[in-house]
């Protein structure tokens, strides 16, 4: 599939069917996510995979309730992915490799020395990837945060503590219907709106 045809198809799924994605299917989207460009290539990232509902299943129960649950039927579609990644970024790579001696003295050995944290900015290219190559796959991918439970399923899991999710992967079979998000009826913007050139 040509690049520009992933990105103008690449949406977000919310409603899964179930069925299993092929082994090889999940390690082309993950192989996609190692490619990320990377600050002093540093590679700070690193990813969970939930498979099938034995792993998929403890995930949602440590980060819902069941009010919220009951709440949002709707949700039971996103629930059903059968493919779960937790992206997750490591600030202290960044520390260690800009404490080295090629980029030492910059001042980015510690966290408050980058304008912007790129240990999150290389996750999440990371992230992107895998939405790309989860179209050019023919499966679809939905990327949400999770705001609830996060200590819990990190100690679940198993999670060494330096590092820390910036919100999780559903990746599935698009099941129907798959109604399109409310928020899209705000409208994408278009370049003469968002692109300033020469200055602002």
């Amino acid at each position: 599939m040509e690049l520009q045809h992933a990105v103008r198809r690449r949406r977000m799924v919310r409603n899964f069917d179930p069925r299993p994605v092929p082994a090889e299917v999940v390690d082309r989207v993950l192989a996609s996510a190692l490619r990320a460009p990377s600050a002093g290539f540093a590679q700070g990232y690193a990813f969970v995979v939930l498979q099938g509902p034995a792993e998929t299943g403890p995930f949602w129960e440590l980060t819902t309730t069941p009010e919220w649950r009951a709440r949002r039927p709707h949700r039971a579609g996103v629930q059903a992915a059968p493919v779960l990644v937790l992206p997750l970024a490591h600030e202290q790579a960044y520390l260690d490799r800009y404490s080295e001696p090629d980029k030492a003295g910059l001042g980015m050995d510690e966290a408050e020395g980058w304008p912007v944290p790129y240990w999150l900015v290389d996750t999440a290219f990371a992230t992107l990837l895998m939405l790309l190559t989860a179209v050019d796959e023919g499966v679809g991918a939905l990327f949400f945060g999770i705001f609830r439970g996060e200590r819990e399923l990190l100690d679940h899991l198993g999670v060494p503590s330096p590092y820390r999710p910036i919100g999780a992967v559903a990746l599935g079979y698009p099941a129907e219907p798959d109604p399109l998000s409310l928020s899209l009826s705000r409208g994408r913007r278009g370049m003469e709106d968002a692109v300033h050139r020469g200055r602002w």
